[in-house]
């Protein structure tokens, strides 16, 4: 009751006590968008999960909490947070060869210290009225054509930080902060709002195109609790830039093993268990991302956006270059807006 209640609020509050059975989760993941895996892993095993969701501390929580943390798991939704706990010292190692069979090499961490679970592309929202191409590159982006057609979320967000370290970790700095001025440039208003404001923008005509994760369709298509949304969704359709050179730049959501979980054993037959086919069918039907056990087909309707090449650098390459993307943000002022 005091997690879901926890969970309800977006606050943190102290976990119950430990008992047989459980695996105690710190989640930056939505608690609808894994209570049924979560419950499908209790139903098979009989262990309980305890939740506690956050939008924000929850590595710096465990590391105050210390060898007194009762964290067994965190889950996150982008490689910087997951990589951030690695370096903040609150995970530890798993060699573990479900996870390692399961899961392909570029998905996970060199060390064994986090875990992809999903895959989610940085994709183009293109006006279908106003946007007659086809294909597209981030790098075109920055072209003059697009000029005052361009709308995205802060530059500084963990979803654009992870596409501009990508762009490092290809082209290099100075590339990507020449590429990252002329998209700014290309900008129809100061960087506002989440994905789905983008895709809201182009619908009323503000924007042409915009920088969105592919999820946020199948949210939006399936909104019946705001149908406005469903409108916006008609509006755009989903281009996957660089499909035709070296692919679609893809983040991931993750896990990770507390360094002092409690409930070691457990915790790691959970991560199998998100590893699993069982799960990663759940991860495709309910959150609309694709899986990363690749024997697992993405839904229906994520499969009616069409099919990408993906991007298979590396998100430990990627996972250095936050910094310095991070950097190139705020030197080129970016969440400024155009000129």
């Amino acid at each position: 009751m005091l997690a879901a209640l926890a969970a309800t609020l977006g606050v943190s509050a102290p976990l119950p006590a430990l008992a047989a059975g459980e695996v105690n989760i710190y989640s930056y993941r939505q608690p609808f968008l894994i209570e049924p895996i979560l419950e499908a892993f209790t139903k098979e095993t009989g262990i309980q999960t305890n939740v506690i969701f956050a939008k924000k501390g929850l590595e710096a929580r465990m590391k105050a909490e210390g060898e007194n943390s009762p964290a067994d798991l965190l889950l996150s939704v982008d490689i910087g947070k997951l990589n951030g706990a690695k370096l903040e010292g609150v995970a530890q190692p798993v060699k573990n060869a479900v996870l390692e069979t399961n899961i392909p090499a570029q998905y996970r961490d060199v060390d064994g210290q986090w875990f992809g679970l999903t895959t989610r592309a940085r994709v183009i929202y293109a006006s279908k009225e106003r946007v007659e191409q086809t294909s597209i590159t981030y790098e075109e982006l920055a072209d003059p054509k697009w000029k005052g057609r361009i709308c995205t979320r802060s530059g500084q967000h963990v979803y654009t930080i992870g596409l501009i370290a990508s762009m490092i970790a290809h082209k290099g700095e100075e590339e990507t902060k020449t590429w990252l001025e002329g998209v700014k440039a290309n900008l129809a208003r100061r960087p506002t709002g989440n994905d789905r404001a983008q895709v809201k923008s182009i619908y009323a005509g503000e924007c042409d195109i915009s920088l969105g994760n592919t999820y946020y369709m199948g949210q939006m298509q399936t909104n019946d609790k705001e149908p406005e949304q469903k409108d916006w969704a008609e509006s755009v359709r989903i281009l996957f830039p660089n499909s035709e050179d070296r692919g679609t730049h893809v983040n991931i959501s993750g896990v990770l093993l507390a360094k002092y979980a409690p409930n070691k054993d457990n915790a790691i037959k959970l991560m199998e268990y998100l590893a699993s086919d069982a799960a990663q069918h759940l991860y495709a039907e309910v959150n609309f991302e694709y899986p990363v056990l690749e024997s697992v087909e993405p839904s229906k309707l994520v499969k009616s956006w069409g099919s990408f090449k993906a991007d298979t650098i590396s998100l430990n390459k990627i996972a250095d270059a936050r910094t310095k993307a991070s950097e190139l943000v705020d030197i080129v002022d970016f969440d400024a807006g155009p000129n």
